[in-house]
Formats: C-alpha cells, structure tokens, sequence
C-alpha cells in the first residue's frame, strides 16, 4: 500500500486575499524574536543576577521557537513552556529582588501571549484548553516554591493566557465561518446555474414539441390519404403508406408522453401554437408601448420553424431586458436573411459548404434616465442562458455584451440552407 504524503502545514493567515495579510505572521514573529532575545538575556542576567550562559540558552530557548510558531504553533509551545518553566526553576537558585515578576519575567509573558494568540489561530478547542490548563497547573505548581510568598502576580500569565486563547480561537472559528459560508454559496450559485440551464433546456424541448408534432401530424394526413388522392396505387404501396401513417401516429404518442415528463405545473397551460418571424412585430408594438422607442427591420424569408420560434424567443428575451435594465432607451431591432452568394467568396477560401444564415440583431443605447437601484437580481436568471441554448440548438452562434456608451447589443447567426427560404 501506498502512503499518503502528508501536506506540509500552511503558514498562519497564508489564505488571506491581501499579501501584507499574509506576511503579518512573519513580521510579528521576527520582531518578538529580534526583540525579546536581547531583552532576555539583558533582564536575568543585570536584574535577576543569572548566570550568563544560562540566561543565553533560556532566552534561545523561549525567543526563537517564535519563528516556528508560524507553521507549527503547537511544537514550539512544547520548547517555549518547557523553556519558561525551566527558567523559572532556573531563577529559585539566585537571590533577586522582591519587586520582580516570578515563576515568569515580563519579557516571557510577552512571548508567551504572542504564542497563544497564534495557538488560538491554528488549534481545535480541545488543544487550546489542554494549553490553558498545563500553563494553569504550572503557575500553581511553581507557587509552591515561591521564594518571596505567593502573590497576585503569580497568576497573571494564567489569566492573559487564557484570554489570548479565547480571543485568538473565537477569530479562528469566525473565519471558518465566513470561508464554509463563501464555500456554500460558490456551490449555491453553480447549483443555480445549473438548475436555469435545466429549466430553460426543457422550456425549449416543450416549445419545439409542438413544431415537431406539427410535421408528425402532416406526415400522418397525407399518409392516411395518399390512398384518397393518389389514383391506382399497387397494393404494396398502400401497405407502406399505411405503416408510414402508424409509425407516425405511435411517434406522436411517444412524443406526447415525453412532454408529459417535461411539463411542469407551471407549463401546463403553455398550448398556444408556438411562434416564429411574423410574431416579431407584435413583440416591438408591445415594447413601445411600455415607452422604449424601437425602430423595426422586418424580414418576410420563411425559414424553418425552429429557426424562427429561436428567433422570436431571444428578441423576445433581448427586449424584456431594455425594459427592466434601461427603459426608455432608444432601441433597434432587425432580423434579416443573408443569401449563400454573398458568402461564396468567404465559404471557397475555407473550403466549406456555403449556407444562408439568419441573422437577430438587437441593439440598444443607455438609458435617459439609469435608475437608482441596480440591475434586478432576484430575476430567472434565464436570459442569455435562453438565447445560448437556443442558438445552440440550431448551430448558430451568439455575440452579446455592453457596449461602450452604456448600451447593450444582442446578435446571433442561425443557419439556414437555400431550400428553407425563398
């Protein structure tokens, strides 16, 4: 069996967004440690009368482990309170004077508290009160040997200890709040735009049931009568046209079932034949009168249903977006044909088939009057997840964004061929 390499322990604060954030550990770590090193040695030696050499090796001890309180806060507390007790036992073998801190100088409260606040940074709650209590019982234990008597001052680790502790676990827990709700909500809003893009998939399998079914239906007609309106069919035709006509009629039933499946409660009056090209118009009468001015470009080709019913939904789409994002803005929408000529010359030099394509152009400027509020952002979300799918769905292609004066431009190329036109 293969061991799973452990990933070495990150940095405290290494996931803050802002890079002074991040190196904020490491200068306070090198400023305790450059400072209270000297400090250190300094105070046992002038004012506690300590021995030179072991004065340099306690304030080693307690000062450096510092450093490596930045990835490993938990290890250098082991050295750093060994270091401090050691210290304290240390001291029982010199005569100082009454007035100074013991069992722990000031200089060693200083270290100490600046390594709890990076234990409560890093460790779970159990640790921290684990650390809290072995510095606890170590303050009480040292008093029994305190030279002078015991003192309010004796404790006084203790209490700032503990307070470091709480204050440095409560930032840390408040953070990982904060980082699992960011978490959620990036998985929320995936789980969002995965769900529109369901949604709007079956919406469009829904409406393009109905021009399916509309060809079904034909195919069944004329197969059902071609007996009727075609004279002196041989027999073995006939027998085709009317397993043509059953197959059809079981494909509808099929078809029925499925959009069962697909209809929601929603959908369940959605029955109005489906729109194309022609209903184009209706759309821009009804935008200007809710007070957006739009100039119309008409186009009279016929083209495939599902051509045009994509064509209606994503000029539909575009206009409902002038009137809620900037009503009133002068607008113009054209929907035009282009010929296979005119695209021979481009078609030759890639060494494709040339085809016609329908080109949905809506553009619209900035607002007269932008409103206060921002863009909505309780809508379906549905808009240009709609108009991509819909190009999609007939292999078109869709270019929409802002523009530089404020507006906004919508323009997709859905294919054709010269036989869907005239």
């Amino acid at each position: 069996m293969t061991a799973v390499e452990e990933e070495p322990p990150r940095a405290l604060l290494a996931g803050a967004s802002r890079r002074w954030v991040r190196l904020l550990p490491w200068a306070v770590a090198f400023v305790l440690s450059v400072a209270l090193l000297p400090t250190t040695i300094q105070v046992l030696t002038a004012d506690y009368g300590l021995n030179g050499g072991i004065a340099s090796a306690l304030a080693v001890a307690q000062a450096a482990p510092l450093l490596l309180a930045v990835v490993r806060p938990l290890q250098a507390w082991y050295v750093i309170f060994a270091a401090d007790v050691a210290g304290a036992l240390a001291l029982l073998t010199v005569d100082f004077k009454d007035q100074l801190l013991w069992p722990f100088p000031p200089m060693e409260i200083v270290g100490y508290i600046g390594l709890c606040l990076a234990l409560g940074l890093r460790e779970p709650r159990r640790t921290l009160l684990l650390v809290w209590l072995a510095t606890a019982a170590a303050n009480v234990g040292l008093g029994f040997f305190a030279p002078n008597g015991t003192s309010a001052m004796n404790v006084l680790l203790t209490i700032l200890s503990g307070v470091v502790l709480v204050l440095g676990g409560a930032l840390r827990e408040r953070y990982e709040a904060q980082r699992r709700l960011a978490e959620q909500e990036t998985i929320s809003e995936a789980e969002r735009d995965r769900r529109t893009l369901l949604e709007e998939r079956a919406r469009i399998a829904r409406e393009l049931h109905d021009v399916v079914a509309h060809h079904m239906s034909v195919i069944t007609v004329q197969a059902d009568t071609a007996a009727y309106r075609l004279e002196r069919l041989p027999p073995d035709v006939q027998e085709e046209f009317t397993s043509i006509a059953a197959t059809s009629r079981e494909s509808l039933g099929e078809m029925r079932r499925l959009l069962g499946v697909l209809r929601n409660e929603e959908a369940n009056g959605e029955l109005a034949p489906q729109p194309g090209l022609t209903r184009i118009g209706q759309l821009v009468e009804a935008t200007a009168r809710a007070g957006v001015p739009v100039e119309f470009t008409p186009c009279s080709a016929e083209v495939p249903e599902a051509v045009g019913l994509s064509a209606y939904r994503i000029v539909q789409e575009a206009l409902a977006n002038v009137v809620r994002h900037a009503p009133g803005a002068p607008t113009q929408v054209s929907v035009s044909v282009s010929e296979p000529v005119a695209l021979a010359e481009s078609a030759a030099e890639s060494g494709s088939e040339d085809i016609a394509r329908l080109t949905v152009l809506v553009v619209n400027g900035p607002s007269p009057q932008p409103p206060a509020a921002p863009l909505e952002e309780g809508g379906t979300g549905h808009g240009l997840v709609g108009m991509r799918e819909r190009v999609r769905l007939v292999g078109g292609t869709l270019d929409a964004g802002p523009l530089p004066d404020g507006g906004f431009r919508v323009a997709a190329q859905l294919p054709l061929t010269e036989k869907d036109f005239t």
